[in-house]
Order: C-alpha cells, then sequence, then structure tokens
C-alpha cells in the first residue's frame, strides 16, 4: 500500500538546519510549504544556501508576487546561472524581475558558455584607479560597498579604458600609508584568464595558485569580471560528478539522483549498457572461435573466468587513473608516451604477480586434490603466462583508450571502466587460448 505524503501545516515551523537536511527528500509541494514557513532571514539564509537548479525550483514553484524579492537577492553571476537552469520559453519571465542594470549584466553573461570562465563571472568587483591616495582609495572603496560590490578580498586597479593593471590585497591597502598611490602598492603579476577559458582550466588555477578569485579581462585586457572561488566550488563537483558517472558506464545524469524521472535514468543507462552487452557478445564469438580447443581440454574453460576478469580489473584501474590523472592536469596529450612505458613496467609486474598467485593455485590443488591430470605443470604454464598477457595487454589498453578519445576530442571519461573491461574480455580470451594452442599442443591440445 502507498504511503500517504502528510502534507505541511502552515503552523509548522522547521529549523533551517532540519530544513536544509530534509531537503533532497522533500517532494516540491513540502519543500514549498518549508520555505514559506520560515522568517525572512531565515528563508534568504535558506535560498542562498541551495544549489542553483534548486533555486531555480523553488523560484518557479513561488507564486508571482514573490519572485520578484527572491530572485533580485542573487549577485549577476548567480542569476544568470539560476536562468540558465530554467526552460528557455520561461527565461524572460524571471529576466523581467531584475532591474534594468542587474539585467543588462545577466543578459551579457548568458552570452557564454555556462561552463567557461564568462558565464561564471561577476561583472560586479572592486576597482580603483592608480593615481587614487591609499586614503582615497578606501574611501571610493566604501562606495562602492554600499552600492554594489559584494567580492572584498581583492581591489582591481584599472585605467580609464578600464585596462587591469594591478591588484591590491585589501590587508597591502589598510597596512600602507595614507599618502601613498595605489600604483605604488599594487602587484602588476596577475593570474587572468579569457571569458572563453573552460572551468576545468579555472579549477586547476584555482588549485594551483590558491586564489580566492581569478579577473576575467578579454583579448586586449580590459576587465570584464572575476571569477570567485565559491563560484567554482560547485561546477568543480558538477564536474567531477559526471566525471565519476562517465567513468561508471552512464551518461551524466545532469539532475540529483533522486530527482531525475525513471524514464530518463532508463534512458541515459539503456545506450552504454546495449553497447556493453553487445561487445560482450563478441566474447561468444571467441569462444565460439576456440571450440575445438575446449573440446580436448575442457579443464581450460574453468580459468576462462580467472583469465578476463584479471585483464578488465587491470584496465579499468589504468583507465581510472589516467583520466583522473588529465581532469587535474597532471598528463597531457604530449605525455602519452611516458605513459605508456609506466604502464607498460606497471602492467608487466602486475601481471608477473598474478602469474605467480595463479601457477601457485593450480600446482597446490593439484598436490592436495589431484585435480588437473598428467599435464598439470603444462596447465599452470599456461595460466601463468596468459595472466601476465592478459594483465599487460590491460593495463594499456586502458591506459592509452583515454588518450585517443581526448586526440579525437571527446571526453576522456568515457572510456568507462566498463567498456575497457569489455574490450579487454575478448583480446583476453584470444590471447589466453592462443596461449593454450602454443604451450599444450602435443599434450591436451
Amino acid at each position: 500500500m502507498a504511503r500517504r505524503r502528510r502534507k505541511l501545516q502552515p503552523e509548522e515551523a522547521l529549523s533551517l538546519r532540519e530544513i536544509m537536511d530534509a531537503w533532497p527528500l522533500l517532494v516540491p509541494a513540502d519543500r514549498l510549504d518549508s520555505f514559506r514557513s520560515l522568517e525572512r532571514t531565515i528563508g534568504e539564509e535558506l535560498f542562498l544556501g541551495l544549489s542553483t537548479r534548486n533555486q531555480a525550483d523553488l523560484v518557479l514553484a513561488l507564486p508571482s508576487a514573490e519572485r520578484r524579492s527572491w530572485v533580485r537577492m542573487l549577485p549577476p553571476d548567480d542569476a544568470a546561472d539560476l536562468v540558465q537552469q530554467i526552460e528557455p520559453q520561461r527565461r524572460e519571465e524571471i529576466l523581467a524581475l531584475l532591474d534594468d542594470p542587474t539585467r543588462k549584466e545577466v543578459t551579457g553573461l548568458l552570452a557564454y558558455s555556462e561552463d567557461a570562465a564568462g558565464g561564471l563571472m561577476n561583472p560586479r568587483y572592486a576597482q580603483v584607479r592608480p593615481d587614487l591616495s591609499v586614503d582615497e582609495a578606501i574611501a571610493y572603496l566604501r562606495k562602492q560597498t554600499r552600492e554594489r560590490v559584494e567580492m572584498l578580498h581583492y581591489v582591481y586597479v584599472l585605467d580609464r579604458e578600464q585596462h587591469l593593471l594591478g591588484v591590491v590585497s585589501y590587508r597591502d591597502l589598510f597596512a600602507a600609508r595614507a599618502e601613498q598611490k595605489v600604483q605604488e602598492i599594487m602587484r602588476t603579476k596577475l593570474t587572468t584568464v579569457r571569458p572563453d577559458t573552460d572551468q576545468e582550466t579555472l579549477g586547476r588555477l584555482f588549485a594551483t595558485h590558491r586564489l580566492v578569485a581569478i579577473p576575467v579581462v578579454d583579448a586586449e585586457g580590459r576587465m570584464q569580471g572575476i571569477v570567485t572561488l565559491d563560484d567554482i566550488v560547485e561546477v568543480v563537483q558538477e564536474e567531477a560528478t559526471e566525471d565519476i558517472q562517465k567513468i561508471g558506464g552512464t551518461e551524466a545524469l545532469d539532475a540529483p539522483y533522486l530527482q531525475i524521472t525513471l524514464a530518463s535514468m532508463v534512458r541515459k543507462r539503456a545506450g552504454w549498457l546495449t553497447a556493453l552487452f553487445l561487445g560482450e557478445m563478441l566474447t561468444a564469438t571467441a569462444m565460439g572461435r576456440f571450440q575445438d580447443e575446449i573440446a580436448h581440454a575442457v579443464v581450460l574453460a574453468l580459468f576462462v573466468p580467472l583469465i578476463i576478469s584479471s585483464g578488465g580489473n587491470s584496465g579499468s584501474q589504468a583507465t581510472t587513473l589516467v583520466i583522473r590523472a588529465m581532469a587535474l592536469g597532471e598528463v597531457r596529450l604530449r605525455d602519452w608516451w611516458r605513459v605508456v612505458h609506466r604502464e607498460f613496467l606497471s602492467g608487466l609486474g602486475l601481471g608477473c604477480i598474478l602469474g605467480v598467485i595463479g601457477a601457485t593455485r593450480i600446482l597446490l590443488w593439484q598436490l592436495l586434490f589431484h585435480t588437473y591430470g598428467d599435464h598439470y605443470g603444462l596447465i599452470a604454464a599456461t595460466v601463468s603466462v596468459s595472466l601476465v598477457g592478459v594483465v599487460l595487454w590491460g593495463t594499456i589498453a586502458g591506459s592509452m583508450l583515454p588518450f585517443i578519445l581526448r586526440r579525437l576530442g571527446f571526453d576522456p571519461a568515457s572510456a568507462s571502466a566498463p567498456f575497457v573491461a569489455t574490450l579487454v574480455d575478448v583480446t583476453g580470451l584470444v590471447i589466453y587460448f592462443t596461449t593454450a594452442q602454443i604451450i599444450l599442443r602435443g599434450t591436451l591440445l
């Protein structure tokens, strides 16, 4: 019997912590009731703490008369992110709620890709002229803060044409003498990005330079805005989630797990699963190709799961490590030969370890139970050599597939672990039975 959902009563005012903890589990109607039951100040804290997707859903669920005040709370970059989460036919409706200056800023941001610096940047930042004294600059910044600036970690020094000349931290500004000019204390060695810089590169720059904000400049060096650390944190989390989902052998869900519809879940998983199933059919084809060998030496079939799983596991390990190294910028396309060299040695070592374990198991079972007959030594050699070959091949194939996809312009994360395992399963059988033909010829075969 289906559980009936109890609708929250208006008098049931939950705490912010209770609502934040329960938010992912609440249906849309209960989310709206809970949100509207909060005091304004607590509601603002909740609203600003939600993900962009949840903010958009909540704004659309609110009565038309209540939307304006909530949308106008957001800085331009966050407002642009919210608009991008809404269906195109309803975006103008939300944009109309903004004041004219903010609407122009948001419209400008929407011209950029949402996963590029231009789409993530905030066009509001603290700025001063280089010829101002420290006291004049502080007074000017106080005025900017009251009016519109929210990001107060850095002050950017611009000329009259908005070219970025330098940056001053608030610490340096307040520590300087009152009569000093801004240009005397500013730092001119800057880390900047273009509006089309992708979010992965931004994430690496924040991690490498430990910055709180990075300025965005055009080709002529004119300041366009800033990307702040809090802007990139959610983006990096989304990027990592997408990569992990792809590595797991599914399309990116593009929504929280519990919010995506069942039909979308099936559709996003069915494509890869079908492709992997068709690929695994080649395993049956490979088995059929060696059916005579299996008929003469049935014992070979006992080790098929052992062989192909070892190759698939080693390939999955390699592809996961390489994809992550690419995402972190540790490995680039030009490093493919170094990766091949490392993975060849790693695969050889891992294969030898598994080969020794496999041979030891066969010899031990023969000693205890006499399982494998008179030719147990050759069977042990076949399994051992095959494991070395399959694990070596799986490691090299798994490490090179992300490079091939990147070179062709695809996302390396598409080299999912299940895909690599399927590829190595088929080729692993060929390696195993070919090795058996060579070692067991004249005996069991």
